[in-house]
């Protein structure tokens, strides 16, 4: 009898930790169908047979539903800011139980980066980050923590050696890391936002929406930060007018709510 599409789910669990049932089935089914179909293999029990054995086949898979649209750490030198000067001022101001958010979270490079960079700071238990984002399909990706070498590029070697493990040409983040983050469906444009956080983190999102929006948006969050909070931006993103919103700009990319 041929292997049915859960029995393949089951067997790639088993051999590469990926739980494809994260992924939603018709899209994820699809493509791997197509690459199955590419190498000309009949079915998913000889297609698994082939990864045991064909490491190079095995690569190409896992980097095949490698979907990558964000980036670890991305431009470290707003990072190692964070690292020197704002996680500092805010656990000396609050304390050490924060209430971070990562809105517009994407493929979980941020909020999993968040992790790794307060755990310098205070215990790695202590630290939970609230994850949001519009697609569920992301969220199910990040959820999975696989990304590509290019994707943890930024990531300090020790964390890198600590906290992913390599598969095939690809990296999975640790479930160390993962269960320190909440992940939640949530369209800023319309859904109710958080309250009481002392740090939001959403970069590199606004850019693609009208000013209007964006005005509301940096509203929203100022509403939704406590007195000092940090509101963390992109590095294509300004906010025009921010004391009109109630922010004192802390550097390009950080804006602090007054």
């Amino acid at each position: 009898m041929a292997m049915t599409y859960e029995q393949f789910e089951d067997a790639i669990l088993k051999m590469t930790t990926i739980d494809l049932t994260a992924y939603k089935e018709k899209q994820m089914k699809r493509r791997i169908d197509t690459l199955i179909n590419k190498h000309k293999i009949g079915g998913y029990d000889a297609f698994v047979k082939e990864i045991k054995t064909d490491q190079k086949l095995f690569e190409e898979f896992v980097n095949y539903l490698t979907i990558n649209v964000s980036e670890f750490y991305r431009n470290t030198d707003q990072w190692e800011l964070l690292d020197k000067t704002f996680i500092p001022e805010i656990i000396g101001k609050y304390g050490k139980n924060l209430k971070i958010w990562s809105a517009a979270c994407s493929t979980g490079d941020e909020p999993y980066s968040l992790v790794m960079a307060f755990s310098r700071h205070i215990p790695i238990n202590q630290i939970k980050i609230i994850a949001t984002d519009l697609d569920k399909q992301v969220i199910a990706q990040a959820k999975t923590g696989i990304y590509s070498e290019k994707s943890i590029a930024g990531v300090p070697d020790d964390f890198k050696k600590k906290y992913f493990t390599k598969i095939g040409s690809s990296y999975k983040v640790s479930d160390e890391i993962k269960s320190h983050v909440e992940f939640k469906e949530h369209n800023l444009l319309k859904d109710p936002y958080p309250t009481g956080c002392h740090f939001i983190i959403c970069r590199n999102v606004l850019i693609y929406f009208t000013d209007e929006a964006k005005e509301d948006i940096y509203k929203k969050f100022n509403a939704s930060l406590v007195k000092d909070g940090i509101l963390f931006i992109g590095s294509t993103e300004q906010i025009v007018n921010h004391k009109a919103f109630g922010y004192e700009r802390r550097n390009s990319f950080y804006y602090q709510k007054v």
